[in-house]
């Protein structure tokens, strides 16, 4: 209907009848104009972002984006996707329509997220964390730029918050790794499962879903295609995390020789039988009580994989695109990330420059 005056508050209201996005029909109220072409302009602008943006709060698009995506995603990077979604972006968004989600609204949730603290633990969260919390959040309002009519994506324009932090990224150097594991001799299959990580550059997931097929001793391979995910106390094998982790590695003879002992030690162990049936958890307690008995600073287990392309990188001297097929990397630009690790190889370039124009004098 059109605008009309309330003769008793001397003002002008609007009410419109209108389908929403699921073309269910609709009621809006606004009263207070002071003037019908002020009610008159407000109706048109009203109707003009209506059908450019979804009337939807965030907190109902969630559950649309639910029923889209979460069929079409691994089951463990759906986990990670609603923990994030439900502990830090819905109770700020959730009753906010979709539409009204301004740059402004993103930068304060930002800020909001800079000054909080880890339960437990009272520390800031790091970068690379709240990177990942940004990422969520601009991935569900572009998918509603990309199907439902969202105007534009706010958190895109905001931009990030805090910056990739490469110094989050912790190694042990071949050094520390043997004081390392020389403590963890009295522990055989915690012993056995580091030196796969370190020396095999896998990822936890696909250790603990390592049974005794995957392992050719005599051609000395191992063949990864599988994942164990846990959730609570459920434990789970899926598909490894990207098409390019199906793989097939080559084990160094010295590591071979030690499954081959490892296995002696557990003859009646069967082909289908996972070869380390241990917990993700015990894994990292452990690796931080052995750290913390040889003097080393302490890393996460799947520093163990950054310490085992950082090797790679640097010591052995291989190239990206055999590094990343080695360790399974969708893409040669996350090898290149590591690069950075070993503090002294700008002092080896130099020495080996210096070393280089020496050389050239000789002649």
């Amino acid at each position: 209907m059109p605008a009309y005056k309330d003769q008793q508050r001397k003002t002008w209201t609007v009410k419109l009848q209108y389908k929403n996005w699921e073309q269910k029909d609709k009621y809006v109220c606004k009263r207070g104009f002071r003037t019908k072409h002020e009610a008159d302009e407000w109706e048109e602008s009203f109707l003009r972002e209506l059908k450019q943006s979804p009337d939807i709060t965030f907190g109902e698009f969630w559950e649309i984006y639910k029923r889209d995506r979460k069929m079409r995603v691994k089951q463990s990077t759906w986990d990670t996707k609603e923990s994030i979604v439900e502990q830090h972006i819905l109770p700020f968004f959730r009753s906010r329509l979709l539409r009204e989600i301004t740059t402004i609204d993103i930068m304060s949730w930002q800020n909001h997220l800079l000054m909080a603290r880890v339960p437990g633990t009272g520390e800031p969260y790091s970068s690379d964390y709240l990177r990942t919390v940004h990422n969520q959040l601009s991935c569900i309002l572009n998918h509603g730029v990309k199907y439902y009519k969202l105007k534009d994506n706010p958190a895109m324009v905001a931009g990030n918050m805090g910056k990739s932090s490469k110094s989050e990224m912790q190694i042990w150097t071949q050094y520390e790794f043997q004081k390392f594991i020389a403590v963890m001799m009295d522990k055989p299959i915690l012993y056995y499962a580091y030196e796969v990580l370190y020396w095999m550059g896998i990822r936890k997931g696909e250790l603990l879903a390592l049974t005794k097929a995957d392992v050719d001793l005599e051609k000395r391979q191992m063949r990864i295609n599988k994942t164990l995910y846990s959730r609570g106390k459920v434990e789970m094998v899926t598909s490894p995390k990207t098409p390019e982790s199906n793989r097939t590695i080559s084990i160094p003879q010295f590591l071979a020789d030690e499954l081959a002992e490892y296995f002696s030690m557990n003859y009646d162990l069967h082909d289908d039988d996972r070869i380390f049936p241990v917990k993700g958890c015990v894994l990292s307690r452990q690796l931080n009580a052995g750290a913390e008995k040889a003097g080393l600073k302490r890393i996460r287990v799947h520093d163990l994989r950054h310490s085992h392309v950082s090797l790679l990188i640097n010591v052995g001297g291989f190239n990206a695109i055999q590094i990343a097929r080695r360790v399974g990397h969708s893409s040669i630009d996350i090898t290149y990330r590591y690069a950075h690790l070993f503090p002294g190889a700008q002092a080896d370039m130099a020495n080996r420059l210096d070393e280089m124009k020496g050389a050239m004098k000789d002649v």
